[in-house]
């Protein structure tokens, strides 16, 4: 994928003829989930996200519609991950892949912000090594919280609900 980040649910999206971002919400599928322990949150965005995938359904307003209000349509999406196909017969959008709006009849909607964040789970404690964070934060001990954290009584922790 040269280096290239998927996208998610939670986007940055912007239209080059627009006035503001907007988020991209993925209406196409609910079964595959990237950066999202519960897999519940973070969708896969992909190349069935037509029509108005998009939080606000706005990029504020349109150059190419005299500053009226944008109301994007789109029909295709360039630039995707091939290799992979959805069970919706989509295929994985990247970070640099561009959205072709039926008003302007060209790619101008582009992502600036891939949606996924850093998700820290006992997983992620377990495998760090003590010396290299050590290194990078000397104030904290890392097994030393990740016992704290992620070692608890279930029953015991019940009881203090």
């Amino acid at each position: 994928m040269s280096e290239k980040h998927l996208v998610c649910q939670g986007a940055i999206c912007e239209c080059k003829f627009g006035s503001t971002p907007d988020q991209l919400m993925v209406l196409s599928q609910k079964k595959h989930y990237i950066n999202d322990e519960q897999g519940s949150e973070k969708p896969l965005g992909n190349t069935m996200d037509l029509g108005q995938p998009f939080k606000a359904k706005t990029f504020g307003s349109c150059k190419l519609m005299n500053n009226a209000k944008c109301s994007p349509a789109i029909i295709a999406w360039l630039k995707f991950y091939e290799n992979v196909v959805l069970d919706n017969g989509g295929k994985l959008l990247l970070e640099n892949s561009k959205g072709t709006c039926a008003v302007a009849g060209a790619p101008c909607v582009e992502f600036t912000f891939h949606g996924q964040t850093a998700a820290v789970s006992s997983q992620n404690t377990k495998k760090a090594e003590e010396d290299s964070s050590s290194y990078l934060n000397p104030l904290m001990n890392v097994t030393k919280i990740a016992d704290k954290l992620f070692r608890f009584d279930l029953p015991a922790a019940a009881d203090n609900l």
